[in-house]
C-alpha cells in the first residue's frame, strides 16, 4: 500500500531519506524534550528516524489513507496515532499536560497557522522543530529590518529563539512542490511570560503590520482610545521595532489606556 499525495491537503512527501535523518538528527542533538508529536506524517518517512532516536513519538494526521497506512506499517505506534486535524484539537486531549515538541514536515498550505497554534500551548511546547516553505521558515528567523519580519517573526521570537538550520530542493519531494523548503528549530526561551499584557501584545504587533507602510502612530490609533501620546517608537514603521521594542511599546499603550 501506498498513500497518493493529495493536493488539497498539501502533500508533499519527502523521499530522500538523508534529508530525513538529517532533520531527525537536528531534533535529536537539541531536544529538551522526549515526547514529541509528528504532525502530518503521509507515510512516515520523518517517523522512522524519529523512533530510531529513541523518541517517544505520536502522529497526527488528517488524511485518513496515512493513517490507515501507518497502522499497518509501524506497529511500535500501536494507540499513538491520531486521525485529527492539529489546528482543530485540543492538544491536551491527546498529549496530556505534561511537555511535548511537535515536529514535521509541515503542510505548505496550514505551516503559519500550525506555528500559531504552537504559541497557544507555548508553555508546554518546548522546541518546535521541521520543515516549511522556505518564506515561511525565513519570516519566522528574520531579523528586525526586513520586508520578511512580520507578526509571525515578532509572535515566535517572543517566546522561542529560532535557528534557521538548512534548505532543502524541491526535487526531494514527491510530487515537487513549486519552491524551495527550509528546516526551522524554534526552541523555548526563557520568558514564562512576556512583561506585559500579552493580548495587548498580539493586537498592537498585528495591528501595526497589517498596515506595514504606515508609522505606528497611524496604525495603532485606535488602540490609545483617544489622543495618540508621543512614544519614540510610533514615530516608525512596525519592521524597525524589535521584539523588545514591541513589549516597550505594549506597556506605555496600557499605561496611557487605563
Amino acid at each position: 500500500m501506498s498513500v497518493r499525495a493529495k493536493k488539497h491537503l498539501g502533500q508533499h512527501f519527502l523521499t530522500d531519506k538523508n534529508i530525513c535523518r538529517k532533520i531527525a538528527d537536528q531534533y535529536g542533538s537539541h531536544h529538551t524534550c522526549n515526547r514529541v508529536l509528528e504532525i502530518g506524517p503521509g507515510m512516515g518517512a520523518l517517523t522512522s528516524f524519529l523512533i530510531d532516536r529513541k523518541l517517544d513519538v505520536r502522529v497526527m494526521d488528517v488524511d485518513s489513507e496515512s493513517i490507515e497506512y501507518l497502522q499497518q506499517n509501524f506497529p511500535v505506534l500501536h494507540g499513538k496515532i491520531h486521525e485529527a486535524d492539529f489546528l482543530n484539537v485540543d492538544l491536551r486531549e491527546v498529549m496530556g499536560e505534561e511537555p511535548f515538541s511537535v515536529v514535521g514536515n509541515f503542510p505548505y498550505n496550514i505551516s503559519s497557522q500550525i506555528l500559531f497554534k504552537c504559541i497557544d500551548y507555548k508553555d508546554q511546547i518546548p522546541e518546535i522543530m521541521g520543515m516549511f516553505q522556505r518564506e515561511v521558515a525565513m519570516r519566522v528567523a528574520e531579523p528586525p529590518g526586513s520586508k520578511q519580519y512580520g507578526i509571525l517573526s515578532v509572535l515566535l521570537q517572543a517566546y522561542y529563539d529560532i535557528d534557521y538550520c538548512f534548505t532543502v530542493d524541491e526535487r526531494v519531494f514527491h510530487p515537487p512542490p513549486k519552491v524551495k523548503s527550509g528546516v526551522i528549530r524554534c526552541t523555548r526561551n526563557s520568558r514564562t511570560s512576556l512583561p506585559c499584557d500579552e493580548e495587548l501584545f498580539k493586537k498592537v504587533v498585528k495591528s501595526g503590520f497589517n498596515q506595514r507602510r504606515k508609522t505606528l502612530r497611524n496604525s495603532l490609533k485606535p488602540l490609545f482610545g483617544g489622543t495618540v501620546e508621543d512614544h519614540p517608537s510610533l514615530a516608525k514603521r512596525p519592521e524597525q521595532l524589535s521584539v523588545e521594542d514591541f513589549i516597550e511599546l505594549t506597556q506605555f499603550i496600557s499605561n496611557v489606556s487605563k
